[in-house]
C-alpha cells in the first residue's frame, strides 16, 4: 500500500502535463527522473528501427487475443504467450483460440466491402456461431526466452493484475530499454494495494517500469475483434512512448487518444469494476434504470474521490478511461463484473459464481483492495463499502442496499472539487 500512498505527494508533478497540452518530445514528469534515469526518452520506446513492429502479447484471454488479432490485422507480426498448451496448440494449428473468443467473427473474415454490408455479415455470423481464423500473422508459444524477447519490439501485457508481478519477474531478465512496454490490465494488487504502474516500477525499476504505457477505455473484446467502432486512451509518464503506442493501435475502427494522467486512468480502470458489481446487483434485485443511473453517477464521484486523493486530475474521470469505461461496464451483461453482481442479486453465493464464471472478474479482488485503500486514504467510499460488505463480510445484498440508501444527505461533489 505504501507506493500508492507515496503518489499522494508526488502526483502533482505528474499532472504538470495538464498545464501544457502542447505535444513535446520531452517525457512527462515521471518517477524515473527522481532516480537519475535521465530526462530524455531517446530511442527507448521510440520508433522501431525500420519495418513493422514485432509484438509479444502476454496472455491469451479475451482481451489479449482480440488485441493480438487487431495488431496482426494491421500488418504486425504477433506472438501470443500463454501457459495453456491446448490454447497455444489451437492458435498455431487452426488459428483459433480454443478457449476464448472462439465463436465470434475474427479479422480474417473482414472483406474489403462497404461498412454497412460488412456489419450485416458480422450480425449474420454471430447468429450462426461461425468460427473464423485469427489473423495469420499470429503465432503462439508457452516459452519465454531471451531469443524470443530479442526478436520483438513491443511487449504487451494482458494478464490479470493479481498475476502481473509473477509474470513480470519471469520476463524481467529478458526485457531491454528499447522495448515498448504496454499494460492493458486493470485492478489493484490485493497483497500490496499497488496499481499496475506501481507494480511495473517495483519489479522493472523506474527506468523501464516508470516509462511503461497503460491502455484503458470502453472496449469489450468481443466487439473489438468484430471491428466495431471503439475508442480507448493511453497514458504514460513518457509522452513519446504514449504517442508510439497510439500510432501502434490506432485504426479507423479503433481510435486511440493519449492522456497524461496515469494515476487517474488506473484508478478509474480498477474501481469501475467494483461499481459494475454494484450495478449488476441492483439489476439482479429487480431495480430498473433509476437505480442503475444512481450507481453510475455516484460511482463516478467515488472514482474521482479516490483519484484526487492519490494525485489524479478530476477531469480524467470525464474521459474514455473514466465515465466511458464505467458506463460500458455498468450497463452490459457482457461485463464479467456486472454478471457477478447480477448473480449475487439473484441469490447465488460468490463461491458458486467464481466456480462457474469461466473467466476472471477483476472487480472481486479489487473490491477488497479498494476497501482497505479507502480506509488508508480517508476516502468516503459508500459503494465500495457496500460491495465489500456483501462479498467479504457476509452482509445480505438487501441489507447492504438499505444501508447504502439510508445514509444521511450530503454534498454531491464532496471530495472531488470545491464549489
Amino acid at each position: 500500500m505504501g507506493a500508492v500512498l507515496d503518489k499522494i505527494s508526488s502526483g502533482g508533478e505528474e499532472m504538470s502535463a495538464w498545464e501544457d497540452p502542447a505535444v513535446s518530445e520531452e517525457p512527462h514528469s515521471n518517477p524515473a527522473s527522481a532516480s537519475g534515469a535521465g530526462g530524455v526518452d531517446e530511442p527507448r520506446g521510440g520508433e522501431p528501427e525500420g519495418g513493422d513492429d514485432k509484438i509479444l502479447v502476454f496472455g491469451a484471454g479475451n482481451f489479449g487475443t482480440c488485441l493480438a488479432d487487431h495488431l496482426g490485422d494491421m500488418g504486425n507480426k504477433v506472438t501470443i504467450w500463454a501457459r495453456d498448451e491446448k490454447v497455444v496448440a489451437s492458435i498455431n494449428s487452426s488459428h483459433r483460440n480454443s478457449k476464448y473468443l472462439s465463436d465470434v467473427c475474427m479479422s480474417a473474415c473482414q472483406p474489403a466491402i462497404p461498412f454497412m454490408f460488412w456489419q450485416w455479415l458480422v450480425d449474420l455470423s454471430i447468429d450462426l456461431k461461425i468460427q473464423v481464423d485469427l489473423n495469420t500473422n499470429i503465432t503462439a508459444t508457452t516459452d519465454i526466452s531471451q531469443q524470443l524477447l530479442d526478436s520483438v519490439t513491443v511487449a504487451l501485457f494482458s494478464i490479470p493484475t493479481q498475476f502481473m508481478r509473477s509474470v513480470l519477474e519471469s520476463v524481467k531478465p529478458f526485457l531491454q530499454n528499447h522495448h515498448l512496454v504496454i499494460f492493458v490490465n486493470k485492478g489493484i494488487e490485493m497483497d500490496t494495494g499497488l496499481l499496475p504502474s506501481d507494480i511495473a516500477i517495483d519489479v522493472l525499476g523506474p527506468e523501464m517500469g516508470g516509462r511503461a504505457v497503460f491502455m484503458s477505455g470502453p472496449s469489450f473484446a468481443s466487439e473489438v475483434v468484430r471491428r466495431q467502432p471503439t475508442g480507448v486512451a493511453v497514458a504514460s509518464t513518457s509522452r513519446p512512448r504514449a504517442l508510439r503506442a497510439q500510432r501502434l493501435f490506432h485504426a479507423p475502427h479503433f481510435r486511440v487518444y493519449d492522456v497524461p494522467d496515469v494515476i487517474g486512468m488506473e484508478v478509474a480502470g480498477a474501481l469501475k469494476n467494483v461499481m459494475a458489481i454494484a450495478s449488476g446487483a441492483c439489476t439482479g434485485l429487480g431495480f430498473q434504470m433509476n437505480a442503475r443511473a444512481v450507481v453510475i453517477t455516484r460511482g463516478l464521484a467515488e472514482l474521482a474521490r479516490f483519484g484526487v486523493a492519490m494525485g489524479a486530475h478530476p477531469i480524467t474521470f470525464a474521459g474514455l478511461a473514466g465515465v466511458g469505461d464505467l458506463f460500458l461496464t455498468c450497463t452490459s451483461e457482457k461485463s464479467r463484473n456486472f454478471t457477478v453482481g447480477y448473480r449475487i442479486g439473484k441469490g447465488e453465493t460468490l463461491d458458486e459464481i467464481t466456480r462457474t464464471l469461466g473467466s476472471v472478474a477483476e472487480g472481486v479482488p479489487t473490491t477488497d483492495a479498494a476497501y482497505h485503500l479507502a480506509q488508508k486514504l480517508g476516502v468516503d467510499a459508500p459503494l465500495t463499502n457496500a460491495v465489500h460488505s456483501v462479498l467479504y463480510r457476509g452482509v445480505a445484498i438487501q441489507e447492504a442496499m438499505r444501508n447504502l440508501m439510508g445514509r444521511d444527505p450530503s454534498s454531491e461533489m464532496r471530495g472531488v472539487v470545491d464549489l
